[in-house]
């Protein structure tokens, strides 16, 4: 069984069937993900939203760990794909009766599930579903303790796509707290897959990861010095509930120091767009006049999200497909009438 992350989430011919994070993938595949959301994008500005690509498949939302935007965006995607779904309150299923994941996953697929989208508290357990799952059911990480958030990351790629022109080229600040955020680790394979000129993560010490750099990014504690020539601007939610111990001084500190307010966002280029996944804190971490002003395409990555999760959920399901004819193919010559 091939248990390799980056592997895992391809075909055979390197087609998409899971989609488990952006570490490994090539430039090609991250931009077919991108054209394909593009194609996307029309169809949600028609008075019939719907494409029959998933018509006749069922999707699963398997979320252990609460969301909103997340979670209604996928279900929104996999509706005008056509699916049929089914939204798995963990907090009342047979998980909370003491069932184990395993046999939760065993019963989903005995229903002939034929995608589960996964969000977890653990690291790595999409990738572990991934592994155990029967071949024909596709995996989509939602985001996974502090691993990966790979459609979050995609959904950002294609906003800075959409209003940049392109990525190449271009330098992108991730702001705050880098430590706790699976995002920021998805975004900054993308980034540099996709040829970033530069990223920097910015923030205080206590969190900045030690090997941040080892990702490619460049560390940089004074906000001021790292908003310099940038294009793009990402801020990141404080993740107050993954925090153990005392890691800041207080919000308002934060907020001083590596707050985005107006007179800071003036010190970057002129046309920069400011980005933050959600949900925002306003006052925390980004000043409403930024937030709500013309340099924020924060509702736009909300849209572009579920152009993107269509496009994923598309492609993944196509890999399967493509798996499947290939192995009745090959039975069918093994086995000749």
């Amino acid at each position: 069984m091939n248990t390799d992350p980056c592997q895992i989430q391809l075909t055979p011919d390197g087609k998409l069937k899971h989609f488990l994070t952006t570490e490994g993938l090539s430039k090609e595949l991250l931009t077919e993900i991108l054209d394909t959301a593009d194609s996307f994008i029309s169809t949600q500005e028609r008075d019939v939203k719907k494409v029959p690509l998933l018509r006749g498949k069922t999707v699963v939302n398997l979320f252990f760990e609460n969301s909103t935007r997340t979670r209604s965006t996928f279900e929104l995607a996999a509706k005008r794909l056509s699916a049929d779904i089914l939204n798995l309150d963990i907090s009342k299923s047979a998980t909370a009766k003491g069932e184990t994941l395993m046999d939760t996953l065993w019963n989903l697929e005995a229903m002939y599930s034929d995608m589960f989208v996964v969000r977890h508290a653990d690291s790595g357990a999409a990738h572990f579903i991934a592994s155990q799952v029967t071949p024909n059911v596709a995996i989509i990480n939602a985001g996974d303790g502090r691993h990966a958030h790979p459609t979050q990351a995609m959904l950002d790629m294609l906003t800075i796509r959409r209003h940049k022109g392109q990525i190449e080229g271009k330098v992108v600040a991730i702001v705050g707290d880098i430590l706790h955020s699976r995002v920021a680790r998805s975004q900054i394979h993308a980034l540099k897959t996709l040829g970033a000129a530069e990223v920097r993560v910015v923030g205080p010490a206590t969190l900045l990861p030690r090997d941040i750099e080892a990702l490619g990014a460049k560390a940089y504690y004074d906000f001021n010095l790292a908003l310099r020539d940038c294009d793009v601007i990402i801020m990141l939610r404080l993740q107050k509930e993954r925090m153990q111990n005392a890691l800041l001084p207080s919000e308002s500190e934060f907020y001083k120091l590596y707050g985005l307010s107006t007179e800071k966002l003036a010190l970057a280029k002129p046309d920069a767009i400011v980005m933050h996944p959600g949900p925002i804190n306003r006052g925390v971490e980004i000043e409403s006049a930024v937030a709500d002003g013309p340099q924020s395409v924060i509702l736009n990555q909300v849209s572009n999200g579920i152009a993107v999760r269509m496009a994923v959920m598309a492609m993944a399901m196509s890999g399967q497909q493509s798996m499947q004819q290939q192995a009745q193919q090959d039975s069918q010559e093994e086995d000749p009438v």
